[in-house]
């Protein structure tokens, strides 16, 4: 028989948790937006507000170091990064992004803790405001979302 495993709303377990939100404050009207969009989501389901830690960073470069940090220290079952890249002239765009998603899944295999990529890359500013309520739904929403999932996830292989 195959068993699997799916996430479930587990509300006594989700009061538990511990998360923290890694917010990059460039583009902070953008990101402001994604963050207010997990709390939110968060709060729907259940999690205390004393259970979230809020962590701003200058950029979205930033955000892998205080990543690593958080799971160093085991201060969160899950992390949410949140940031909003977007494409310029030049081709600092594509670094940005890549040394950002590679840090944050480094850190997630590393200290095999959820780390949830909530950073926005986009090609322009439109793009970017279509993801946080706009066409394309809210990315702040989806990014808690799958952090809710992870845990339950994380959860039910712990107690195997």
């Amino acid at each position: 028989m195959i068993k699997v495993l799916r996430a479930h709303n587990n509300p006594e377990r989700l009061k538990q948790a511990q998360l923290a939100i890694v917010v990059a404050e460039f583009n902070s009207e953008i990101t402001q937006a994604l963050l207010t969009g997990a709390l939110e989501r968060l709060s729907q389901a259940g999690i205390p507000a004393s259970h979230i830690q809020v962590i701003w960073v200058p950029g979205a470069i930033e955000i892998p170091l205080v990543v690593k940090l958080l799971a160093e220290q085991q201060l969160a079952h899950a992390i949410i990064a949140l940031g909003a890249v977007i494409r310029g002239d030049t081709s600092h765009y594509d670094y940005v992004c890549a040394q950002v998603s590679e840090g944050c899944q480094q850190v997630m295999l590393d200290f095999t803790i959820p780390v949830i990529f909530g950073v926005l890359t986009t090609e322009n500013e439109a793009q970017a405001y279509a993801r946080v309520g706009g066409e394309h739904g809210h990315k702040g929403f989806d990014a808690a979302d799958a952090a809710l999932a992870m845990l339950s996830i994380v959860s039910q292989l712990d107690a195997q």
